[in-house]
């Protein structure tokens, strides 16, 4: 057995996986095979659910029936709701308000005897889950601004459901559009730190309601999730500023302060999520306001052409651009990465799954670093 340590696992080949593959020289992502610039410009988020879980695209039929079905699991128990108040009273983060509303989920699952190797029951039990997430967080928000929750309406889509059920209006064709490519553009992304922890929770074959509970409380570390966050924190800090933002940007890097939303442990180009979260947020500038928009591609342009971390293989992310098209769209700050679960709850699905067809318990091991053997003294001679 190879006695190379590798921290963090870096560069470990752990599974092999059929869902999505990134390319961090050429600035390429995949999902089953499909670029995520066709996926995010002519799919719905529905469709690339369908693609992660089933392999392949549905046809209109397929995605009726899967859109269906969707809708009819949206509605959350009481007791998830009154729980959500409560936490949202006792000023409790969303993302651990989450952690524990994907848990709570599981008390009104119809199949929770299903067999753990029954992977259809898992599915159906997964899209339960992805259905019901929207629900439970736009209630928590409500409750925090002493509103009732909006009950979700068949009509719309997942994306545009959510923000109707955040806002209690129906969003127009941008905003819906949008965020539906947001969530497209965080469903998936290999084996990161989340997703790995759902598969190695579901290798044990635990339910899926544990690994999808995992996955939303390894997200929530400041590691993981939450950079589009701290974006959105220094182009509010810009806004609020005496200085130019351009003054503002070229002081700030001169002060040494580090850029959130630069820098990917895989991309050493632009991330081609960003490309396309830019586009939306120019647009989305066009119909509204525009000095986000305008102080994130200064920000860019001075970062990348006139400090060149382009060529030390440091560029935009896609938390560098979502932050301000959350606000734009807005969505509170500390919603963000609620949603990056909300989303990315369907890639955590999908390779679970995967790894089931084949599941191998994962046990790495690790270097004992500890005294050699000593000596036991009783309690009475220590």
């Amino acid at each position: 057995m190879a006695d190379d340590l590798k921290k963090g696992l870096e560069g470990v080949l752990v599974a092999e996986s059929d869902l999505s593959s990134i390319d961090g020289d050429a600035g390429q992502l995949i999902y089953r095979g499909y670029t995520i610039e066709d996926l995010a410009r002519g799919a719905s988020y529905e469709e690339v659910l369908y693609l992660l879980w089933h392999g392949h695209l549905p046809n209109a039929d397929e995605l009726a029936s899967f859109t269906d079905a969707l809708t009819e699991e949206r509605t959350v128990s009481d007791d998830v709701l009154s729980t959500m108040e409560r936490l949202a009273d006792a000023e409790e983060r969303p993302m651990a308000a989450l952690r524990t509303a994907v848990s709570m989920f599981s008390a009104t699952e119809p199949e929770s005897d299903a067999d753990p190797e029954d992977l259809d029951a898992t599915l159906r039990q997964g899209r339960r889950i992805t259905a019901k997430i929207p629900t439970a967080l736009a209630a928590f928000e409500r409750y925090r601004l002493g509103d009732e929750p909006v009950d979700p309406r068949p009509d719309l889509g997942l994306a545009a459901n959510f923000l109707y059920m955040l806002t209690g209006e129906q969003p127009d064709d941008i905003a819906a559009e949008t965020f539906d490519q947001a969530l497209i553009l965080h469903a998936d992304h290999g084996l990161n730190a989340s997703t790995f922890t759902s598969m190695v929770i579901g290798s044990t074959m635990a339910d899926i309601y544990s690994a999808v509970t995992g996955g939303v409380s390894a997200l929530s570390g400041p590691l993981h999730g939450g950079a589009n966050q701290d974006v959105m924190e220094v182009l509010i800090e810009i806004d609020e500023s005496d200085l130019d933002h351009r003054e503002w940007i070229e002081q700030a890097t001169e002060e040494g302060r580090r850029i959130p939303g630069f820098g990917h442990r895989v991309y050493n180009v632009k991330d081609p999520r960003a490309k396309i979260l830019a586009e939306r947020s120019e647009e989305l500038a066009e119909n509204g306001e525009s000095k986000w928009y305008n102080y994130t591609t200064t920000i860019e342009q001075y970062l990348t052409e006139e400090k060149g971390l382009v060529e030390k293989g440091i560029a935009p992310n896609v938390d560098f651009y979502s932050g301000s098209v959350y606000y734009q769209l807005g969505i509170p700050i500390d919603m963000y990465t609620p949603i990056f679960a909300m989303s990315r709850a369907g890639g955590w699905i999908a390779h679970v799954l995967e790894y089931q067809e084949d599941n191998r318990l994962i046990r790495p091991r690790a270097r004992y670093t500890g005294p050699d053997t000593r000596e036991f003294v009783s309690i009475d001679d220590r």
